[in-house]
């Protein structure tokens, strides 16, 4: 009876404490939220790209580059090339405009990131993840010249660092970082990664001599980018829903940890402002995302955040998923609000009051 009672105990114990971390992560992925959409100013869908999962614009111009990848397509096993559009938000009637209309289904664009010289040329950066039986590589960084027609491609970057990359921030014509959002290729050790919320992800620099890692052991980071004046690093920490600050050396790219900023919620791409502010795509329930993935019926709420330089959160954006769901990217271009999204068709480009 003794030897019975103690059992009782035992499964009551793990029960218990199996709930608990349960109703841990329900809570921090915002399970129990409630979403009371609202924002100030009219919002449209443009349609075309099929998961503009990324969305950078130049100030000095005016043209949006979108990253674009059918991710759905490729969970059913499907094939398609992605594409890199470009958008003129000074045009009334613009369309998006297929800047890679050659590429081959190696050609699956994730985050994106644009560098401008001093003399005016751009440099576009793209995350690629080439499926295995299509490409020689496993993950890439592909580097491209921007001329007035079209994209000119420079180099193909890839190490064995690059385990799961999302998104990059360039710092010079031949330097950026990289997240890596898992320590663990996809596999039953990257689901226990995610789910048990362990550390070991992390933030990679690509400079002279190559690859290496900037920061180590860190929790799920996802976007990353620089202030303008490139003394600030900035990453999102989806899992523990803060915005990490580093402050840099531009001399030397060495990072130092400042303070986290409390979001609230599962921080995305992050976009800059020419005068520090920041733009964040953010997903206030999380787990409702991996729903909308296996169905597109299934709404997965959608949050812009603007975060000031000294910190200061508002939230701009918020909708249940009907107007557009899992939102990733929020970039803003005067009162111009462009907002994407990892899986559906277009993004929306709002006017804010």
């Amino acid at each position: 009876m003794r030897r019975l009672r103690l059992i009782i105990g035992l499964v009551a114990l793990v029960a218990i404490l199996v709930g608990g971390f349960v109703l841990r992560l329900l809570w921090r992925a915002g399970s129990f939220k409630t979403i009371t959409p609202h924002f100030a100013g009219e919002c449209r869908l443009v349609e075309g790209p099929m998961g503009a999962e990324d969305i950078t614009i130049n100030q000095q111009t005016g043209l949006a580059y979108i990253s674009a990848t059918d991710r759905r397509a490729g969970f059913a096993g499907e094939r398609v090339a992605g594409a890199i559009f470009t958008y003129d938000l000074n045009d009334p009637a613009a369309r998006p405009m297929n800047l890679t209309p050659r590429a081959d289904l190696s050609f699956q664009p994730h985050g994106i990131s644009l560098w401008t010289g001093n003399d005016g040329h751009d440099v576009l950066f793209i995350i690629n993840h080439p499926p295995h039986d299509t490409a020689p590589h496993d993950n890439t960084v592909e580097i491209f010249d921007v001329y007035p027609g079209g994209l000119v491609h420079r180099a193909t970057l890839t190490d064995p660092l690059l385990v799961m990359p999302n998104d990059l921030v360039a710092v010079g014509v031949d330097r950026f970082y990289v997240t890596n959002t898992h320590q663990y290729p996809p596999g039953w050790r990257q689901t226990a990664e995610t789910y048990l919320q362990l550390s070991g992800a992390q933030l990679l620099y690509y400079g002279y001599g190559g690859f290496r890692v900037a920061v180590d052991d860190l929790v799920r980071p996802n976007g990353v980018n620089v202030s303008p004046d490139g003394q600030r690093l900035y990453l999102a920490m989806m899992t523990d829903r803060t915005l990490r600050v580093y402050d840099r050396d531009p001399a030397t790219d060495q990072l130092t940890f400042r303070n986290d900023v409390f979001l609230n919620t599962a921080p995305d791409n992050i976009e800059v402002e020419a005068d520090g502010t920041l733009w964040i795509g953010a997903h206030p329930q999380l787990l409702r995302v991996v729903a909308h993935r296996d169905d597109p019926a299934a709404l997965s709420p959608s949050q812009v955040l603007r975060v000031t330089p000294n910190g200061q959160v508002d939230e701009i954006y918020l909708n249940a998923g009907e107007q557009i769901s899992a939102a990733s990217v929020a970039a803003v271009h005067d009162r111009r609000l462009l907002i994407g999204q990892i899986l559906g068709n277009g993004f929306l480009d709002c006017v804010m009051q």
